[in-house]
């Protein structure tokens, strides 16, 4: 191939205006000799990087808890969903993550078969079972039985039905649609996927040893951390999702801090508490779901007499697996 000389590319640039690298646009071959060769695009190190995506924003759903906890409202999804600001195809709370409340009138059931590989699960209200269907060639006829209070982890691939008994049921779910919504990857259902279930009771019980236990040093407060058997050697619920139940002594505060994941946060319980995300103050709201961005210095406080309990779902197995969390302690903000 021949290589322009010095003098002759110089003689070029004479000839007609130098365009600037940044302002110079994707660059293509003149005159293909394939199909393949025409779909080739150049860009330079002044133009390549400069792409702005919408900030994720801080936000509380709260008109969404109402609407799934009021009574009349009928059996279905509601999402909590910021795509329009975060400029995503489809729904999203956050560009990876994306939250909804499930309502299931008394007696009635709601189908769930999520573009997911894995759905996350807090009954807030009420009691039911979810029936899960085969999972690739393999038979589960699994049923689980639940009520408030309960965790459950649904794998990815197959599809469930949840059922409310003889009361309505509310449901919180968080599931990485969004991230398997990116250029179009799918979950292949595996035969070792499985549902994991945490009851309410045995929640309560390790929150105890928890508060029994001597706390450490460099440890930012008391948090139940979600994992399973498959999953053990990675601590996490899920290879992409982390969950974790974090708690605050009334009068305590989380200190300040951040880190490269995005937060879903659902209110489970407390009183005069807030949250200070990047210098503004969130009141809580019991059952709302609140979105930390990633990167923002963030802190917890319980001003209340008794203990908050916040459900956290972070991308945080994506950042510990690239060895990106970042995770940085930050001067304490009230």
């Amino acid at each position: 191939m021949d290589v322009p000389s010095a003098t002759s590319a110089a003689e070029a640039g004479a000839a007609r205006p130098r365009l600037r690298m940044a302002a110079m646009g994707p660059q293509r071959q003149p005159a293909p000799a394939s199909a393949a060769q025409g779909r080739a695009r150049y860009f330079n190190s002044a133009n390549a990087f400069n792409i702005r995506l919408p900030a994720v924003p801080a936000q509380s759903f709260s008109a969404e808890a109402q609407r799934a906890l009021a009574a009349g409202t009928p059996t279905g999804y509601i999402a909590c969903d910021q795509s329009d600001a975060l400029g995503c195809e489809g729904p999203a709370t956050t560009p990876l993550m994306l939250a909804r409340y499930a309502r299931i009138a008394a007696g009635d059931s709601l189908p769930m078969r999520f573009p997911s590989s894995g759905t996350i699960c807090f009954v807030i209200a009420g009691s039911g079972a979810s029936d899960i269907a085969d999972i690739g060639d393999v038979a589960t006829g699994e049923s689980i039985a639940w009520s408030a209070g309960d965790v459950i982890f649904f794998p990815g691939g197959p599809a469930a039905t949840h059922r409310a008994a003889s009361e309505d049921a509310v449901l919180w779910l968080v599931s990485d649609e969004p991230l398997m919504a990116f250029d179009g990857l799918r979950a292949a259902p595996s035969p070792s996927a499985a549902a994991v279930h945490y009851p309410a009771v045995e929640i309560r019980r390790q929150l105890a040893l928890l508060y029994d236990a001597v706390p450490e040093a460099t440890t930012s407060g008391r948090a139940l951390i979600f994992s399973s058997d498959a999953l053990e050697h990675t601590h996490n619920i899920h290879p992409l999702l982390t969950l974790s139940l974090n708690t605050l002594p009334p009068g305590d505060s989380q200190s300040a801090h951040r880190h490269n994941s995005a937060a879903i946060t659902l209110i489970v319980d407390g009183d005069d508490c807030h949250s200070m995300v990047d210098g503004q103050a969130g009141p809580w709201q019991r059952w709302n779901t609140m979105v930390t961005p990633p990167g923002a210095a963030h802190s917890h406080h319980n001003g209340g007499n008794r203990r908050a309990l916040f459900l956290i779902v972070q991308d945080g197995g994506l950042h510990y697996r690239a060895r990106t969390m970042g995770f940085q302690s930050l001067p304490s903000a009230s």
